[in-house]
């Protein structure tokens, strides 16, 4: 069975997770809540620190949650999340989106927040995530879409950023436009036209705190993190050039006009 080949480009930093760990059902899964049933059995695929994992087992009482990472080390954070909540109806394991190790048929509901953009063969994880789903089912997939991000003021050095970005993800083998591919892939994946919904959702931060807490992580990211050392390693910046992103980030967020919004791809695939 085909494996991961990409590598994931954030890693799982502190920076990083101060941003999962922000992410809930209400603001990174609103298009899928509606859908939910009390005894439904959910599949979360690249669960992170569990946030998002914890709310869908708390909207599905008498079902079950299985929060599913490709890296080991961040599971006994989520489960710590899950455990702080006094969530039981939930556990969680390590696998590979593109050979998933469950029967055909198995999931209600099989979820996705921000994973396709960086695995290797997004139309292969469809695949998979249809084959695990129950007819009758659910697969449910966000991504942002970088290209499509956007802020104001313009300040120099952000569009650097953004650029840089795109290169080091594609470099990792992932596809960081993937928000406006995902109902593409979704067809190629199997899944008929009108089987499909594709719509689109935002974050967007505009107040001091919103702004501060947004390019604090993105300017610490981009010094420090995975990401920092992908792209020095990879020849795409220098340190220098990192610390200057860094320092246009810190800039941004201190401007009293401010704001920065994030455009996401959505899809919601009946099987």
């Amino acid at each position: 069975m085909p494996q991961e080949s990409a590598v994931y480009t954030h890693g799982h930093h502190e920076s990083v997770l101060r941003s999962h760990t922000w992410r809930t059902a209400a603001n990174s899964a609103g298009y899928l809540l509606d859908s939910l049933k009390p005894h439904m059995k959910i599949l979360d695929i690249g669960c992170g620190p569990g946030t998002i994992t914890a709310d869908l087992a708390a909207l599905v009482p008498d079902g079950q949650v299985t929060g599913l990472e490709h890296a080991p080390e961040v599971l006994d954070r989520a489960r710590a999340t899950a455990a702080g909540r006094g969530i039981t109806n939930v556990q969680f394991a390590v696998g590979d989106v593109h050979a998933l190790d469950y029967p055909d048929d198995t999931f209600c509901v099989v979820h996705a927040h921000q994973v396709l953009q960086h695995v290797g063969d997004p139309v292969q994880a469809l695949r998979e995530m249809r084959r695990v789903t129950k007819p009758g089912g659910i697969v449910a997939v966000r991504d942002s879409d970088y290209s499509a991000m956007t802020w104001y003021p313009e300040i120099p050095g952000m569009t650097d950023w953004q650029e840089l970005y795109l290169r080091v993800a594609r470099a990792n083998g992932g596809e960081p436009d993937a928000g406006r591919r995902l109902h593409a892939w979704a067809r190629r994946a199997g899944f008929a036209p009108s089987a499909v919904t594709a719509t689109a959702g935002t974050w967007c931060y505009r107040t001091p705190e919103e702004r501060s807490w947004w390019s604090e992580l993105w300017a610490d990211r981009t010094v420090s993190s995975r990401y920092a050392r992908t792209a020095e390693d990879g020849g795409h910046a220098t340190a220098e050039e990192l610390a200057r992103i860094a320092g246009a980030w810190r800039e941004w967020g201190a401007q009293e006009d401010g704001w920065f919004a994030v455009l996401h791809g959505e899809i919601l695939c009946r099987v």
